[in-house]
């Protein structure tokens, strides 16, 4: 390492910038924000009710929505390493600063895509409501126009579904969610994982675990878990297999109809993805 290289680009750390410089005033107060989108402390007002994160390996992209309007944007960059044990402090360093990024704003919700890593260790840094966006949902980005073209697809499929119903958020601890006659899981620790995974989303009300069938078909792949097609009342199922034993395990989820469901359901597997419960 040369010695005039900042100690911070030497040791992986990220950095931040802004697109373009904010700015930026309360909306309520008029006090100006350091940050576009940030809270404000002088008079206890929010000023963005959404993050957007956008996440490669070596950037992250933030954009802060205030209902339908986009009211600033922040990069966050780092030098990914090569070396492992580097690997692993970049990394943590990196989703680091993007959660201290999304903290600033307190948000009601963030949205994430983009590379696995960085966005898995930034969910597990904050504490607000956090969807992943479907990575099969923002190939075509928004179909309005005007714009929402010059918007990147993953704000855009954001925006496009904001203004559907709000699903209730539920506030019983994970462990408080699973419950019912049959309380063995199959597959052990990871079938506890598995359903621990899908009892943490806040669309979640109950898991009811399911009788245990052996007489399925062998797996050498070890447990797998897979959410269901949802009902016509927004439930879902959630299917563990390990081995020759298959249980189905009921999930009672705050939805309405099949298509809020389906949401939910599209979280629940990209969560299981992201806990490696799926292929």
């Amino acid at each position: 390492m040369g010695a005039t290289e900042p100690l911070s680009r030497s040791e992986g750390r990220p950095f931040i910038g802004h697109d373009p410089p904010t700015g930026m005033n309360c909306r309520r107060c008029g006090t100006p924000l350091r940050k576009p989108g940030d809270y404000c402390l002088t008079c206890n007002t929010a000023n963005a009710d959404a993050v957007v994160v956008e996440f490669e390996e070596d950037r992250a992209r933030l954009t802060m929505l205030d209902e339908d309007e986009v009211v600033g944007e922040t990069t966050v960059t780092t030098r990914p390493e090569t070396d492992e044990q580097l690997t692993e402090i970049q990394l943590r360093n990196f989703a680091g600063r993007v959660a201290d990024e999304i903290r600033r704003k307190r948000p009601d919700t963030v949205y994430a895509a983009g590379s696995r890593e960085p966005l898995r260790e930034t969910r597990a840094q904050v504490h607000h409501e956090f969807y992943r966006v479907p990575d099969e949902g923002i190939g075509e980005g928004s179909a309005d126009g005007g714009e929402r073209d010059r918007e990147s697809p993953v704000v855009s499929w954001v925006l496009d579904r904001r203004g559907d119903r709000a699903l209730e958020v539920v506030e019983t601890p994970p462990r408080e969610k699973i419950g019912g006659s049959h309380s063995t899981l199959i597959g052990d620790r990871k079938g506890r994982k598995a359903v621990t995974t899908v009892a943490q989303h806040p669309h979640v009300k109950k898991i009811v675990p399911g009788p245990i069938d052996a007489g399925g078909t062998g797996s050498r792949t070890g447990l797998r878990a897979k959410a269901t097609r949802a009902g016509t009342n927004g439930n879902v199922r959630l299917l563990l297999r390990d081995g020759s034993s298959v249980q189905e395990n009921r999930i009672v989820t705050t939805a309405m109809d099949r298509e809020t469901g389906e949401r939910v359901r599209e979280d629940l597997n990209e969560a299981l993805r992201d806990a490696e419960l799926q292929d």
